[in-house]
């Protein structure tokens, strides 16, 4: 059986060597590429592959938000996150949000395909050299971080205010008042116990919520 995978990065470096690698794997078949969050979450819809390979740090929405909304709809796909970030709160948000792998980004080429086929079988996949530095209760998915307490439409304006956009211009994207953004914006600060924006953003970076570049 042909395994189908559509691979989320925005860097197209990336998503071409993941394309050239994979596609001469017998039995995976690339399907689509995407470069944002939200065009995952279209794709999936369209495409109906087996597995998404998804980034975590993607404009738009990032990975990790990206993978909670194609897991809610479309539960039998398979989602393995890439990352640079190898610490327990990063792998924690990822499997909370609906993922079944987690890869560094450095790996092999064979443990992505390792990845790839493990999750296609129902599987769990994490890098071996996380294995030691990450608990057991991290990729159980086992509710422990504050930032569980936000909604998802939080979680959306909390991203777009640590990539700097202003309360109007969320407001437009988000089809909001400029006055509920605040609100928001404000619910958010007390939820996460901070008092201001530079420490929201810090709050948000440090738990894998919105990952730096």
């Amino acid at each position: 059986m042909t395994i189908r995978v559509l691979l989320a990065d925005d860097h197209a470096l990336m998503r071409e060597g993941l394309r050239a690698l994979l596609t001469s794997v017998p039995d995976i078949d690339v399907v689509g590429e995407v470069r944002t969050g939200r065009e995952a979450e279209k794709q999936a819809l369209q495409l109906n592959p087996d597995v998404v390979l998804m980034d975590i740090a993607m404009p738009d929405l990032n990975g990790i938000d990206a993978a909670r909304a194609i897991h809610l709809k479309f539960p039998a796909i398979r989602i393995v996150m890439l990352s640079m970030h190898a610490t327990a709160e990063y792998v924690y948000r990822a499997f909370e949000a609906g993922a079944s792998g987690y890869l560094l980004k450095e790996v092999a080429i064979g443990e992505v395909i390792a990845a790839v086929r493990t999750v296609h079988g129902g599987g769990r996949y994490l890098s071996p050299d996380l294995a030691e530095s990450v608990p057991d209760s991290a990729v159980s998915g086992q509710p422990r971080s504050p930032v569980d307490s936000l909604s998802a439409r939080e979680r959306q304006v909390l991203q777009l205010v640590v990539e700097g956009k202003t309360s109007k211009e969320i407001a437009r994207m988000i089809n909001l008042s400029p006055k509920s953004v605040q609100t928001y914006r404000s619910r958010l600060m007390l939820k996460l116990g901070v008092n201001d924006v530079p420490s929201l953003v810090k709050f948000a970076l440090e738990h894998g919520l919105t990952p730096p570049k």
